[in-house]
């Protein structure tokens, strides 16, 4: 064997199995990869009991009941299907019926959705892009959402346009003054 037939072998070789530790490594994450399943998609795909998995969607209207020692049940929906969550903790500030979630749990024996974690939108505009996304696939998305973000964005651009102008001017403003007094020059 040549020296280049070598050399091209062992790049040959270092390539399958870099494509080898891929697969398996994609194949290990294939379940993992979705940030969060919807109350419809955990219908379909009959998610077995104690296996851990996010679920978002929207808080349902009048489900919110508060028990004893911190202890919260609640129904996310995404349109086609609810699901009863049971929540032990502080909720986020910004949570509430009507907002998007997404809560981190398992599902019990009887069905109900016992989360340890539950993450609420930040704001009155915000909604995680896969909430959204699902509830546009459901016919669910109201076109307000988008012209509320895109209001924000724009306010927070001109925000940031002003206080560069004025940076801007207090740069050029800062040797000119030097120039002036003499500062700020070589001799």
């Amino acid at each position: 064997m040549t020296r280049k037939q070598r050399r091209l072998t062992m790049i040959g070789g270092s390539l399958a199995v870099l494509a080898l530790a891929l697969g398996l490594v994609l194949n290990g994450l294939r379940d993992s990869i979705v940030f969060f399943s919807t109350p419809s998609m955990v219908a379909k795909q009959h998610i077995a009991e104690g296996r851990r998995f996010r679920l978002g969607g929207l808080v349902q209207p009048g489900s919110l009941k508060h028990g004893d020692n911190l202890a919260v049940t609640f129904d996310v929906a995404d349109g086609d299907a609810k699901l009863p969550v049971s929540y032990n903790g502080i909720l986020p500030d910004l949570f509430r019926e009507g907002q998007g979630v997404v809560a981190e749990g398992a599902l019990d024996a009887s069905g109900v959705f016992r989360a340890d974690t539950v993450l609420a939108k930040h704001d009155e505009t915000y909604m995680p892009k896969e909430v959204a996304d699902a509830l546009k696939k459901q016919g669910h998305w109201k076109d307000d959402y988008v012209a509320k973000a895109g209001a924000a964005v724009n306010k927070a651009g001109a925000a940031v346009n002003e206080v560069g102008a004025a940076v801007n001017e207090a740069g050029a403003v800062a040797p000119q003054a030097a120039a002036r007094t003499g500062e700020g020059a070589t001799r």
